[in-house]
């Protein structure tokens, strides 16, 4: 069997792993000129690499935990200690606590609504949850409206769903909220670190775990090879490329394809015959995500007993986390830019870009010298990502994607992050993912945690 998957991040490089050991003769076709997808390292020195894209994991990870063992990569804990720092209008507070300054009640009672939103949802097919119509039409920015009028609950919120998703509230839907924190193990494990899903890192960077599995399928993955056909109307089923550097088109052939790429990059695709189905509306939002990475000779904010997480109430930087390597070589401060903030940053030059958030961190950690490095991960402006984490689900869109997320359209089938119902949005989520698809098409995968 001749299986041409398209997209060489971690889902897709994960169903052409399975598929090669089943026997199937694989092509892996990706657009940039690197493997990993929304994995990315960016050196900052010579002993730390940062996680451009995804970086947390957890103990309920298992899939991913797997891998990382079968790859003999090391895992660093991303337990703080020292006080937090916060930045709410403009006034700078430290506390021993990752809570901000607000009124506790009314952060009590804004959690309590959410839960009781989450326990609503179906993970398995959101679109025939309980009042699935009247949450996928409303925004979970005028749900909040609806639920609350109090001030720090107000602006809490965005920054929350900007940590969790990505995402601005006024541009997804009350369904895709409540989906996404279920999916991702519930609102109290997605965001936590110790115990929760942001546990551990893998040292060095996560974009390894993609570095290895392209390795074991060599000359199988091409990079610069944009799809831009696939074609099912004949005996093959035909893919054609095309360069983004010449404009050179070069055709493959498979009996099978799997499109492992963001929605919103599947629907730029030509399908022939055309889906009976979107991948995107146009509602479905880009992932509002920018990275800042901060390089220091060290963790210098240790020495003034501080961990490194902040929030702010006003950006760029909504919050920033420790992200130094295990032995402290080097001090790395990651600064997440996230929902409508994301937006307004993404739109400044690249030099505009660092002196806002130098700026910026001046204001959170006055004791600091100024960084040795700073490096901007722009997911916006991505080319062949559409944004980070993962796409947003707008009004509408879970009534009208969710059901045919996964199924396949003829000899094409689908894997990515967003067709899981599992750790959507998560590195989890991706490999499952691929596991999924290349089930499909070969049977019963062998668990990877069961060859060692």
């Amino acid at each position: 069997m001749r299986v041409v998957v398209v997209g060489a991040g971690l889902a897709g490089l994960t169903a052409a792993v399975d598929l090669m050991e089943a026997g199937a003769d694989v092509v892996v076709l990706e657009a940039r000129n690197r493997v990993g997808g929304r994995m990315h390292g960016v050196p900052l020195s010579e002993s730390a690499v940062a996680d451009g894209g995804a970086a947390y994991l957890g103990v309920r990870h298992t899939e991913l935990l797997a891998m990382v063992r079968h790859y003999g990569l090391p895992l660093t804990s991303t337990e703080m200690a020292g006080d937090s720092t916060f930045l709410m209008s403009g006034e700078r507070t430290t506390t021993s606590g990752r809570m901000p300054p607000f009124d506790a009640v009314a952060l009590g009672g804004l959690f309590d609504r959410l839960e009781d939103v989450v326990a609503q949802v179906d993970c398995d097919a959101p679109w025939r949850s309980a009042q699935a119509e009247s949450l996928d039409r409303l925004s979970a920015a005028r749900w909040l409206t609806e639920q609350t009028q109090h001030p720090d609950a107000q602006t809490f919120f965005p920054l929350f769903i900007g940590e969790m998703m990505a995402a601005d509230p006024a541009r997804i839907s009350v369904l895709h909220m409540a989906f996404y924190l279920r999916s991702g193990g519930g609102i109290r494990y997605l965001n936590a670190f110790e115990g929760g899903a942001q546990q551990w890192r893998i040292e060095g960077g996560a974009h390894q775990l993609c570095a290895a599995l392209a390795r074991r399928l060599g000359e199988r993955v091409l990079l610069g090879h944009p799809v831009c056909v696939i074609d099912q109307s004949s005996g093959d089923v035909v893919v054609q490329s095309i360069s983004d550097v010449d404009g050179h088109r070069t055709e493959f052939l498979a009996d099978e394809v799997i499109v492992a790429v963001p929605p919103l990059l599947a629907q730029r695709i030509a399908f022939c015959p055309t889906l009976g189905a979107p991948r995107a509306t146009k509602v479905t939002g880009r992932g509002c995500a920018v990275k800042v990475h901060l390089g220091y000779p060290a963790p210098i904010w240790r020495e003034f007993g501080l961990s490194g997480w902040s929030m702010s109430s006003d950006g760029p930087l909504l919050s920033t986390v420790d992200d130094s390597p295990a032995d402290a070589s080097a001090g790395v401060l990651t600064g997440f830019v996230t929902g409508a903030a994301a937006s307004a940053f993404s739109a400044l030059s690249e030099h505009e870009q660092q002196e806002a958030a130098l700026a910026h961190v001046a204001r959170l950690f006055p004791q600091l010298p100024r960084p040795t490095s700073c490096a901007v991960t722009d997911w916006l402006s991505e080319k062949y990502s559409k944004g980070c984490y993962a796409a947003l689900f707008g009004a509408g869109d879970w009534l009208e994607l969710g059901p045919n997320l996964t199924s396949p359209h003829h000899r094409l089938h689908w894997a990515g992050t967003e067709t899981s119902s599992e750790f959507f949005g998560l590195m989890e989520g991706a490999i499952r993912s691929g596991h999924r698809v290349a089930t499909e098409l070969v049977g019963d995968i062998a668990p990877l945690a069961a060859s060692f």
